[in-house]
């Protein structure tokens, strides 16, 4: 039975908590609520922080003899207590795991029923030691910090089963090959009866039954299913070696006993049925392995496709997957928070790889350890049958940082905010020590078939190895081309690169007032549109531009060029020392207007960032030594010369050629051989010494820096009868 629907709400006072849940109470005068979906959307409520009692009254049969009754609520924003025709039921918390109560004894007494739910989402006033674990939907940078979440964002239903109900439900595939792959399951059963009980799992054709005496209660049910020649589960830029195939699966709980006549007799108490994939994670180093084969990983962050993430429709999380997909990109990293299932179940059949963040971020109190792992386990629980997902991720930058949208106003407050930052990063904390050791501890002894970061962000220091890395030169520290110098002097900070990129404006930019440039709002674009306008001044500075147009514009090129050097320079080290990489970020939430790092803009009209990621995230790239920025006559430099490939086989009759040409000459190279498969391959090099241009008083223009035209350029070309691919360097005379 679906309970879905309006409900009467109103705002919750200590009056109105002793006598709402009884079911005589009067609640025509109140408005109503959406459920599924959050508060915030409904008028009454768009500015409420809760907390919100609401109700809903339905009529129910009694269930049968020997039948149970559940109450399910699959996901609520933070946390609720419930009440069922006046009697206090139980409590909720953790927004993305389902919860269930018991309520066989109540159904039986009366047909009419009322349901009453108090529901809190509290704002985190002290941000540096958050109790609520909502991740990014309640402490992050590129939502508005206004925004509550709350609400019964899932669907609430009435289930029923007979005496044995499996309340949680795990199902991971820990091994596999072409010859079998093992399924591992577990299951948290609740009894009405004590006696045995047979777990039969199908996976596929294959069926595998397990039995196991129960006692009443609660009992921990485990058992493995071996599967001979599996069909296996590949990511898409796999696609040479397979495809993502999905096997149905299911688990009944089935209870022996004997009809009236003394006939033997089973009976299904319980059930589940899902989709699940048989594949194989390794990761060493942080280089991955997929069945064996070993891959470099090109992905980017998403954070919530809506803030109001009960709103989003199944096309739109597929979508989102989708534009990463036709951009090149093999991964997606689900930023510091756990969302909406049908993304999960998009992503295994488009064959997308998926890095699951718990919903953690920056700092949080000392008291939600144990709550914290007791999420940890429930997100395997609910999310470990996709084969989409390779990796978890306790805490993405585990310290306890004041950051909102317009933390970084002002250079000073910017700079020592990043004092801070790496002050935090060097020393040992609660959250990173303690916190993120439990946390990764518990998941990996629940899961054994993919790897387990503690922390994203950690920097490599004198108490630390450090983790991934976010290294946001060209925004937060020097320039863009620093990449490359910190890749020499520190290999072990570029090993894998889970955040990088620069602001830039979206296309549907009508929330900026384009009409008042240069006089923008910068104060609100700073706080409910997280645009940082330190950084702007320092890169793409407004006060350079006569229109708010060019501005938008430079912005975006800045924001390409940045992520598509970066690319480059993550592909040209793949695997020495660099497994990958995840730009920050592809896409911004539909219903929140802003200026972020995403290449899709709330509107998911691509910026001219879009295309330089697929542009560099090619199955072939070409790539040379950046020239410098700006050369002068005389000058001496080598660009050697790198194809990268992607392809799982040998590329043969490949050409390269490069033509390096300036106002009034050029040079040009060739070469001819083959690719290697997955590999970097040295071309050759190019030595060059910067010529002078054609005409003294030409140059003297181009002294000015108003002349486009007195540039030197190094124009590259691949080609293969399979795969093209080109690349382009701009230096400037002086």
């Amino acid at each position: 039975m679906d309970l879905g629907g309006r409900w009467p709400a109103t705002t919750a006072t200590d009056e109105l908590r002793r006598v709402f849940a009884e079911p005589t109470f009067d609640d025509t005068a109140w408005n109503a609520i959406t459920v599924p979906g959050h508060w915030r959307t409904e008028p009454a409520f768009a500015q409420s922080d809760g907390a919100l009692v609401t109700r809903r009254a339905f009529t129910a049969d009694a269930p049968a003899h020997g039948r149970r009754s559940w109450l399910v609520f699959d996901g609520v924003f933070y946390q609720s207590d419930v009440w069922l025709d006046g009697a206090y039921v139980g409590d909720t918390e953790g927004y993305f795991m389902p919860h269930e109560f018991d309520i066989t004894e109540t159904l039986r007494a009366r047909t009419n029923h009322m349901l009453a739910v108090e529901i809190t989402c509290s704002p985190q006033k002290s941000r540096t030691s958050k109790r609520n674990l909502t991740g990014v939907f309640q402490h992050w940078d590129c939502i508005d910090p206004e925004w509550n979440p709350g609400g019964i964002w899932r669907p609430v239903h009435i289930e029923e089963t007979g005496p044995v109900r499996m309340k949680r439900l795990r199902a991971v595939c820990v091994s596999a090959s072409t010859e079998r792959a093992e399924v591992a399951f577990r299951a948290l059963v609740d009894a009405a009866v004590a006696g045995p009980v047979i777990m039969r799992a199908r996976v596929g054709e294959t069926q595998y039954e397990h039995v196991q005496t129960l006692a009443i209660g609660h009992n921990r049910v485990e058992w493995n299913v071996v599967v001979e020649r599996p069909v296996l589960w590949w990511p898409w830029s796999l696609a040479s070696l397979g495809e993502p195939r999905l096997s149905d699966a299911q688990v009944q709980a089935i209870v022996p006993g004997y009809d009236d006549l003394g006939e033997p007799m089973s009976e299904v108490s319980d059930e589940r049925s899902f989709r699940i994939g048989l594949r194989q994670v390794r990761m060493k180093n942080w280089i991955w392995e997929i069945n064996g084969e070993r891959l470099h990983i090109k992905g980017a962050n998403l954070g919530p496709t809506r803030m109001a993430i009960g709103n989003a429709t199944v096309d739109e999380l597929r979508h989102d997957l989708q534009f990463a997909k036709d951009a090149g990109l093999d991964l997606v990293r689900l930023h510091a928070h756990i969302s909406h299932p049908a993304i999960y179940e998009a992503a295994d059949e488009l064959g997308m790889l998926l890095w699951q963040d718990l919903p953690l971020q920056w700092g949080y109190a000392r008291t939600i350890r144990k709550g914290a792992t007791t999420q940890a386990r429930d997100a395997i629980d609910l999310l470990g049958h996709h084969p989409s997902i390779i990796t978890w991720c306790t805490h993405n930058e585990p310290l306890a940082l004041d950051i909102e949208p317009d933390a970084l106003g002002g250079p000073k407050k910017a700079s020592q905010m990043i004092a801070r930052y790496l002050t935090l990063q060097m020393l040992p904390t609660w959250n990173k020590t303690i916190l993120d050791t439990a946390l990764s501890r518990a998941m990996s002894k629940a899961d054994r078939s993919r790897p387990v970061n503690a922390h994203s962000g950690i920097l490599p220091g004198p108490f630390s190895g450090g983790t991934d890395s976010h290294l946001y030169f060209g925004w937060y520290h020097g320039a863009e081309r620093d990449l490359t110098k910190a890749a020499g002097f520190v290999p072990r900070l570029v090993r894998f690169v889970s955040e990088f990129g620069a602001q830039a404006v979206p296309v549907d930019a009508a929330f900026c007032e384009p009409s008042k440039w240069p006089d923008l709002d910068w104060e609100t674009l700073a706080r409910n549109h997280s645009l940082q306008k330190t950084f702007f001044d320092r890169y793409v500075p407004p006060a350079d531009y006569p229109t708010f147009a060019a501005w938008q514009l430079a912005t975006q090129e800045y924001q390409a060029e940045v992520l598509r050097r970066h690319i480059e320079e993550l592909r040209r080290i793949k695997y020495k020392p660099n497994g990958g990489f995840c730009l920050f970020s592809l896409a911004d939430a539909l219903d929140h207007a802003a200026v972020t790092w995403a290449i899709l803009g709330h509107d998911r009209a691509p910026k001219r960032a879009y295309e330089a990621v697929t542009d560099a995230c090619r199955p072939v790239i070409i790539t040379c030594d950046r020239p410098p920025a700006i050369v002068a006559v005389g000058d001496t430099f080598r660009l050697d010369l790198h194809v990268v490939s992607d392809v799982r086989h040998v590329l043969r009759g490949a050409i390269v050629r490069a033509r390096i040409h300036w106002p009034g000459g050029e040079h040009g190279w060739s070469w001819q051989g083959e690719v290697g498969a997955d590999t970097v391959t040295r071309i050759g090099a190019i030595d060059l010494v910067a010529p002078s241009p054609a005409h003294p008083a030409a140059r003297a223009h181009a002294l000015s820096g108003h002349d486009p035209e007195r540039q030197l350029v190094v124009d590259l070309t691949f080609e293969h009868p399979d795969f093209t691919a080109t690349n382009h360097y701009v230096s400037r005379f002086v």
